[in-house]
């Protein structure tokens, strides 16, 4: 009855609550203050209304899932791994193309973005899969096959949506497998495996670029805020992105096209923002900066709050995620709960260092939402989901002072999750 007691009365970790607010609160602000090319006639206050309701269904899905016990985490990632697969190799066939490239897909009137549900799942898989090859002096070597299967897998379903996804999942792989204690020369042989991954993809791009007779067509913002369609070849998106990344011409000297439209625009709302910025709601780029409230907001932030308060306080802001999380995983007695909030945190806060990078020119350019933040319904459950994992694992994973309570929740654990945290720091 003790036990019931004290676990009944557990909190989730009240920091990345506290983060969540703070993300909310700047996503509705710059939102609001990015989407004037969505005001149709005058209506101004219905896409920000959508935003909202957006982020409050995102709020009941962090907060619905911070009560669920983590050892169930292991069942979602078995039903998210195959529904996944079909929901991108779906995309590819009968997606729609924004940007160039098939996205989403509508579902019951919504439309769904595979990039971020293979995002969640790909943690929630590799966290499992991680956990049930522990061994004594770190992983299996068939764990570590798993694993860059699932990279494999995920990249190759996706690769037509650019290379920031396959990046993404090469960086969240490592980490948590470096989390989860695999060894050095293991490690060594997985970039081996990925840099020749890397030049079959390039291959195979080339050849489709070479097979590909008639240009398709791409989904654009036009510059009064609505769309149109305009022609493209979009196998050559990636190369043309990459010359004109490694082109040694300063950006100031090269003049405006349509194919560098987003780069320009959010270097001069960067450079009006200054050190201090200019005042939510006093952007001048929104208006004429394509994707400001979804890819680019982190331009439009800059803008409004100044190169201190948003480039660098919102930076510091998503490494605090990264902090916080290593902080609730030095207190798991397990590996899963310790690679559940790690891989989470790795993910959220890498997607969110791709986006800043892209923005400020150290990326070339592709698209990757700032999460939380950025417009877009299923990033935000998504992201959501991530932060409802990581809250679960503060609420049910930590040590406790007790050690009945303590054996009380690990023999909770299937027995195959049942591995010790492998980073000796609990």
């Amino acid at each position: 009855m003790k036990v019931d007691t004290v676990e009944n009365t557990k909190r989730s970790d009240p920091y990345i609550w506290g983060i969540i607010i703070i993300l909310y609160i700047v996503s509705v602000v710059e939102v609001y203050s990015a989407i004037s090319r969505e005001i149709t006639g005058g209506d101004v206050y219905s896409p920000i209304i959508k935003h909202v309701m957006l982020l409050f269904s995102g709020f009941l899905i962090t907060y619905f899932t911070s009560k669920i016990h983590y050892k169930w985490f292991k069942m979602v990632a078995y039903l998210m791994i195959p529904l996944a697969i079909v929901l991108l190799v779906s995309i590819l066939f009968w997606g729609e193309t924004i940007n160039g490239a098939k996205r989403t897909i509508p579902i019951m009137g919504i439309s769904l973005q595979g990039s971020e549900v293979a995002k969640v799942t790909i943690v929630l898989a590799m966290a499992t899969v991680l956990a049930k090859n522990q061994i004594k002096r770190g992983v299996n070597m068939k764990g570590v096959i798993w694993v860059v299967a699932l990279v494999t897998i995920f990249s190759g379903l996706l690769f037509t949506q650019g290379l920031t996804n396959t990046l993404l999942f090469i960086g969240i792989s490592v980490c948590m497998m470096l989390i989860g204690g695999v060894e050095l020369y293991k490690l060594l042989g997985i970039f081996l495996v990925y840099a020749i991954l890397a030049l079959a993809v390039m291959q195979a791009k080339d050849l489709i670029t070479e097979a590909k007779a008639s240009p398709e067509t791409q989904e654009v913002v036009t510059q009064n805020g609505g769309k149109e369609k305009r022609v493209i070849a979009r196998s050559s998106t990636w190369k043309s992105r990459l010359d004109d990344f490694f082109d040694p011409t300063p950006e100031y000297e090269k003049p405006t096209t349509p194919d560098n439209l987003q780069e320009h625009r959010a270097a001069m709302a960067m450079a009006h923002g200054g050190i201090t910025g200019v005042g939510p709601g006093n952007s001048r780029e929104s208006s004429r900066l394509p994707l400001a409230f979804s890819d680019y907001i982190y331009a439009i932030i800059i803008e409004d709050l100044g190169f201190v308060v948003g480039g660098v306080g919102l930076l510091l802001v998503y490494l605090m995620i990264l902090a916080r999380a290593g902080l609730i995983a030095r207190r798991c007695t397990k590996a899963f709960p310790a690679l559940l909030v790690m891989g989470m945190a790795v993910m959220i806060v890498l997607q969110a260092l791709f986006n800043m990078a892209i923005v400020v020119g150290v990326f070339p350019v592709s698209g990757q939402p700032l999460p939380l933040i950025s417009k877009g319904g299923t990033s935000i459950w998504m992201m959501s989901f991530g932060f409802g994992v990581m809250l679960s694992v503060s609420r049910y994973a930590v040590k406790d002072t007790g050690s009945n309570i303590k054996s009380e929740r690990e023999s909770d654990l299937p027995e195959d999750l049942q591995a010790a945290n492998p980073t000796n720091l609990a």
